[in-house]
């Protein structure tokens, strides 16, 4: 008498929706914090300057030139990070990978908050700055990619779009965060204050808000469709928390053709990364330093075109689902490159209605928004599951590096050299009408495919 063999496990294809819940909340979570953070960041980044680039008879203009460097530096950690932990996370599984990059982000930035000054160490104090946005930079660079895979890979079918725009969607909440954690201190506090200890407070907040982030990806389980590749290859049962064994998931494809994937996919998404930067988080110092704006004024604008941003996000993502990532994406990076000059002649005009200004910049955030909330599950789709944590973390990752984290430091240096207060628009719709150009390769039925 013989034994029948056992029948093959088969991996869940389709989150429950209690699960797909949980995995939407814990990927959008961790975003929250890092932008939040990084708003923080460029929100006081001319007290940042005095406090840790500027010794005593430096110039204001170049200590916020180096401020910006230290951002910059940043984001050339995250292709790093991206590549790192996006190798981890399609070998051993996306929810480890995930708290353990929230955890290095979370501690970078608080110790950010408890920092000593130029003053009190002198040259050290820069370094250690330094150091610590280096440790954002490659958590940050392993976010993005797991967050997106968790997200897309347990949204419902026909619902990719708007399960990834969450993750644009949180960036603004944790710019809006951080604009009305700094606009709240400018308010409470006398300027002397808030020059001596009051910037510490955003960067201590951190801390409870991480420790919520890691509690919820704790509760995390791995995604159906990593679990389904790790069924496919026969090396283990589709578990939600084990580690995969050796073996790991199927084949991957071809370098080259992942290589190719990631140079398209940053080109699809740099006028994103660009004009996002350009309007949500390098508009305070910009209108600080080039049009005389007070710190009050610079708040405000910068919260009206994050709101903007926000109100748009998450119908761009679901408009996606029905009609395709292209035109959407296609129509915001147009409306950039068009309008991005008309617009900053507009907040420019000391003539101009306050009204019409707000309006402006409203507008400008919300062109961003069409491309940010398709972007993430667009991003998702031009990957197979083996490679995509690390696929797309590299593709936005690397957008990001060259054309966000340089954007305050490219706008500052060249405004002060040439005395034209225009560069930002000139930016935001060159980077725009590139990635209009790549955005055009998408195919239209991309968003109605199952993930590979």
């Amino acid at each position: 008498m013989t034994t029948p063999a056992p029948a093959p496990v088969r991996a869940p294809t389709a989150a429950r929706p209690a699960g797909a819940r949980r995995a939407l909340v814990a990927g959008s979570v961790g975003n929250l914090v890092e932008w939040y953070e990084f708003g923080v960041y460029g929100y006081f980044a001319t007290v940042i300057a005095a406090h840790f680039f500027t010794p005593e008879g430096g110039s204001p203009v170049e200590g916020l030139v180096k401020t910006y460097a230290s951002f910059a530096l940043a984001f050339f950690f995250r292709p790093v990070g991206a590549a790192v932990f996006g190798r981890l996370g399609d070998r051993i599984g996306r929810r480890p990978v995930l708290v353990l990059v929230i955890c290095l982000m979370t501690g970078a930035t608080a110790m950010i908050g408890a920092l000593p000054t130029y003053a009190s160490v002198g040259a050290a104090a820069p370094w250690l700055l330094t150091v610590l946005r280096a440790v954002q930079g490659l958590s940050a660079g392993g976010e993005f990619g797991g967050a997106v895979a968790v997200m897309t890979e347990c949204a419902p079918p026909g619902r990719r779009g708007r399960y990834g725009a969450w993750q644009s969607f949180t960036v603004a909440l944790g710019l809006l965060g951080g604009a009305a954690v700094a606009a709240l201190l400018a308010t409470v506090l006398s300027a002397s204050q808030l020059h001596a200890w009051g910037w510490r407070v955003p960067f201590l907040l951190t801390l409870p808000l991480g420790l919520v982030a890691l509690w919820l990806r704790l509760r995390l389980d791995e995604t159906p469709a990593f679990a389904s590749a790790v069924a496919s290859a026969g090396t283990a049962p589709p578990g939600a928390r084990e580690r995969v064994p050796e073996g790991g998931p199927p084949r991957r494809p071809p370098v080259s053709d992942t290589v190719r994937a990631v140079v398209l996919g940053a080109g699809r998404v740099m006028g994103w990364s660009a004009a996002g930067y350009t309007f949500l988080v390098v508009l305070p110092s910009y209108l600080q330093n080039t049009l005389h704006a007070t710190f009050r004024q610079a708040l405000v604008a910068t919260a009206l075109a994050n709101l903007g941003f926000a109100c748009s996000i998450l119908p761009a993502g679901a408009v996606s689902d029905r009609v395709g990532r292209r035109p959407v994406m296609l129509a915001g990076a147009l409306l950039v490159a068009v309008l991005a000059l008309p617009l900053l002649h507009l907040v420019q005009d000391p003539g101009a209605a306050a009204y019409a200004k707000g309006a402006a910049l409203v507008g400008a955030g919300a062109a961003v928004g069409l491309m940010a909330g398709p972007g993430p599950a667009m991003l998702a789709e031009m990957f197979p599951t083996t490679v995509r944590y690390t696929g797309l973390g590299l593709a936005y990752a690397l957008s990001n590096a060259v054309f966000s984290g340089c954007a305050g430091l490219v706008i500052t240096e060249v405004v002060a050299r040439t005395g034209d207060v225009d560069v930002p628009g000139y930016y935001a719709a060159a980077t725009c009408a590139v990635s209009a150009v790549a955005l055009l390769t998408l195919r239209g039925d991309d968003h109605e495919r199952e993930l590979r």
